[in-house]
């Protein structure tokens, strides 16, 4: 017999990236995802997140420089490495990727994180 109660996979990673993003992530993109606006881009509904996956993991695992279009704005910011290893950045990407109205079902792995290079 199942236990119901089990969290799946990616439901423990979101929660894990939950507590990632309050630490690292929300001084910048704010509680709501929606950033600020012409300075720190959204996440909130973001078209670059959604296609642009590692992209967005390699500005979490490296930092950011350079002019970037979000939802038709142009961000040009410098977002400066966060410290994180492998698994703490599939987790934020989970989290991120499922919050604010995003919907992925497609987990990020500790794995696809490890592949991505400068």
């Amino acid at each position: 017999m199942s236990n119901t109660n089990q969290k799946s996979p990616l439901k423990e990673s979101i929660e894990r990236g939950n507590e990632i993003y309050t630490d690292f992530c929300v001084s910048c993109h704010l509680p709501n995802g929606q950033g600020v606006r012409k300075t720190y881009p959204p996440l909130a509904n973001s078209d670059y997140l959604i296609k642009k996956q590692e992209a967005s993991i390699k500005a979490i695992k490296y930092g950011l420089s350079g002019s970037i279009l979000v939802n038709g704005e142009t961000y040009n910011n410098v977002m400066t490495p966060m410290g994180l290893d492998d698994q703490e950045i599939a987790d934020v990407m989970n989290y991120i990727n499922n919050s604010w109205g995003n919907k992925n079902d497609k987990m990020v792995t500790k794995l696809q994180v490890s592949k991505v290079k400068k």
